[in-house]
């Protein structure tokens, strides 16, 4: 029983992580300055974004440092792979640092999704354990 909680409490913080990267790219494309990043969307920098959104749900625990390291970690190996200019590839990397406030707030918010879903949960099975 113990291990069937601790799977579900896992699928959901790896919901809430997915959430978060989507929730990101989401905003990207769609917040204020959307229409302008659409514009200005290339095959690779399409790809290089998603990266970063699987290098995110992966990762444990989401920090500034760990987010921007995530970013340059992406960025230079796109330099390295010549995909793009290094000029533009720095400006991608930058701009998506930009975002580290909106990104936080919105895996805040899926964070205390997933901690409310896992107590409902925990408080099901002792429900059941009685």
């Amino acid at each position: 029983m113990q291990k069937a909680k601790k799977t579900k409490v896992v699928k959901l913080a790896v919901i809430g992580a997915s959430l978060a990267g989507l929730a990101a790219t989401a905003y990207f494309f769609f917040g204020p300055k959307g229409k302008k990043h659409q514009k200005q969307a290339k095959a690779w920098a399409i790809k290089m974004k998603g990266e970063v959104v699987e290098k995110l749900e992966m990762a444990r625990e989401i920090t500034e440092p760990v987010y921007q390291e995530i970013i340059d970690t992406v960025a230079k190996e796109y330099k390295q792979g010549k995909k793009a200019s290094q000029i533009e590839i720095d400006e991608l990397a930058a701009d998506l640092k930009k975002h580290w406030k909106s990104m936080s707030e919105l895996a805040v918010a899926a964070k205390q999704e997933v901690i409310k879903d896992a107590a409902q949960l925990a408080k099901a099975a002792k429900k059941a354990s009685r």
